[in-house]
């Protein structure tokens, strides 16, 4: 941006300048559809566009999953806008129509909602530069790109090039002798109806320097880009060409977006200045790796945000981790690591983002799981664990398994698996009953039963608190320390050495009949 001020850490803009748009009434032309450049336009264009605080926007590709760099960089350009009380935008940018998944816009808006990365302006509801599905201003692109071919920063090439080529940039400007047309010239093989594309018109000497937020300036000798597709064949923009315009129109004050972009970034400054627009600030996040080598790929197996719901991790704690995979809180909160998405709107800043990459550790996630599960209420728990409990029990009292459960889970999809016993008694060998820290063999084991049964069969009420003061009491009557007749019970009333609860709890859920007949199971096999 041009004049700015600081607000919270974001750089916020003071009141932009209208973009200047240059041009000569007495040397307009017209484009493949035979149209005349219509000035009033531009200028209509410019009045609409939002002026005076920060904007940033998030524009995915509806090309599939939404992977955890996507995540990323919505959270980001969510926070930098919370942070600076702006405006947050939803663009879908739909350009490569060959590579659209069907479904994947529904995913991109799901996420967000789960995310709770409210969106000011999108599709869905409207706003004062709409609209905001790139395929539905195609127009728009086609105008600005004849503009800049009017103003001379661009041009029509006849040339033939692959599709790909086009779609890549990849073009040697050198033997390109649709650089030396004049523009009459090129018109006139427009209006013949002879296929072109229009190239930016790279300048083949100097420099261009780009300024990032994170990474600095770079500076680039101007031969070394090549002249990129703006408008292909098929009248759609290339994925540059288009951002910039939406970018400028939209009034976007900061572009979040990963560093892959960077090496394109000195002709996103040369598209402003060849139409005389103010440049937003560039925030160019560095990549998240799978390890020191790799960068996370779908393709390898690396998890989206879906397949992290999937696996069990909650919602805030996949973006508070996130959040924390190229940017450090300073200050003050420099040591916390736990953070609502308030408090990471409030602490959000710019100088706090690092240049070097992030490796995504899946076990750092998994600790801040169990951090946000352990935190969540009791009700809340249960709640999130019910489906998950009842992948495995049927019938018996999901809070009260869940309150087990809270304080010795990691991941929701760890739940099933913890419980199934309740369910039916596993297969298990009498060597469980051996434990030398409670001081337990099989003949121990099979005298604490003995006893245990009937007096078990003799409680008056199964409450927790009865199988409590009955066991603790008949374990002073034996003379035995408590965990001496606890350990037999709840390895006969489960069958596994690990559990979440103890031998009180677990025989409290199962109820007295199931306990009691699980307990003879165990006896017998002790016999």
């Amino acid at each position: 941006m041009g004049n700015h001020t600081m607000l919270k850490g974001i750089s916020q803009p003071a009141l932009a300048k209208p973009g200047k748009i240059h041009y000569n009434k007495e040397n307009l032309f017209t484009g493949g559809e035979n149209m005349s450049l219509d000035m009033k336009y531009f200028e209509e264009m410019e009045a609409k566009i939002p002026r005076g605080k920060v904007r940033t926007r998030f524009a995915p590709s509806p090309t599939g999953y939404m992977h955890v760099g996507n995540l990323r960089t919505a959270l980001y350009t969510w926070l930098i806008a919370r942070n600076a009380g702006g405006t947050f935008i939803l663009r879908i940018e739909d350009t490569d129509q060959g590579r659209l998944v069907e479904g994947a816009t529904d995913v991109i808006y799901k996420t967000l909602a789960e995310c709770h990365l409210d969106h000011d302006e999108g599709p869905d509801v409207g706003g004062p530069v709409a609209p905001y599905i790139q395929s539905q201003r195609r127009d728009t692109y086609g105008k600005y790109a004849r503009l800049l071919v009017e103003k001379g920063h661009a041009y029509y090439c006849f040339c033939e090039k692959a599709e790909s080529g086009e779609d890549s940039g990849d073009f040697d400007r050198a033997d390109d002798p649709c650089r030396a047309l004049s523009l009459a010239e090129a018109q006139a093989r427009v209006d013949a109806g002879e296929p072109y594309v229009i190239r930016q018109r790279i300048p083949k000497e100097g420099t261009t320097t780009f300024h990032d937020a994170i990474f600095g300036d770079i500076t680039v000798e101007n031969k070394t880009l090549d002249d990129q597709v703006l408008i292909k064949r098929d009248g759609m923009p290339t994925y540059n060409f288009a951002n910039v315009i939406d970018d400028h129109l939209m009034g976007i004050t900061h572009v979040v977006r990963g560093s892959e972009y960077l090496s394109s970034a000195p002709k996103y400054n040369l598209l402003y200045e060849g139409f005389g627009w103010d440049i937003p600030t560039y925030v160019h996040c560095s990549p998240v790796m799978r390890d020191a080598q790799n960068k996370m790929s779908k393709r390898h197996g690396d998890p989206s945000y879906e397949d992290l719901k999937d696996q069990g991790f909650l919602t805030d704690a996949i973006l508070n981790y996130v959040a924390l995979l190229g940017w450090s809180p300073r200050g003050d909160i420099a040591e916390q690591e736990v953070f609502s998405l308030d408090e990471l709107a409030r602490a959000f800043d710019l100088a706090g983002m690092s240049k070097s990459p992030a490796i995504f550790d899946i076990e750092k996630l998994t600790h801040f799981n169990a951090l946000y599960l352990r935190a969540m209420s009791p009700e809340a728990f249960a709640r999130a664990a019910e489906p998950y409990i009842r992948q495995a029990v049927k019938d018996l009292p999901v809070e009260e398994i869940a309150a087990l459960l809270q304080a010795r889970c990691e991941k929701l999809t760890d739940i099933p698996e913890k419980v199934a016993f309740f369910q039916a008694l596993p297969e298990y060998g009498v060597d469980l009953f051996t434990n030398k820290k409670s001081k337990t063999n099989p003949e121990v084991s099979r005298a604490m039963l003995e006893a245990a049964i009937p007096m078990l069969e003799g409680l008056s009420g199964w409450t927790q608190e009865a199988i409590h003061d009955g066991l603790t009491a008949l374990a002073e009557t034996l003379e035995v320390k408590n965990a001496t007749l606890m350990w037999p019970v709840r390895i006969a009333a489960a069958g596994q050495a690990v559990t979440p609860g103890g031998a009180v709890e677990i025989c409290r859920i199962l109820g007295r009949d199931e306990t009691l007949r699980r307990l003879r199971l165990g006896l017998e096999k002790l016999a």
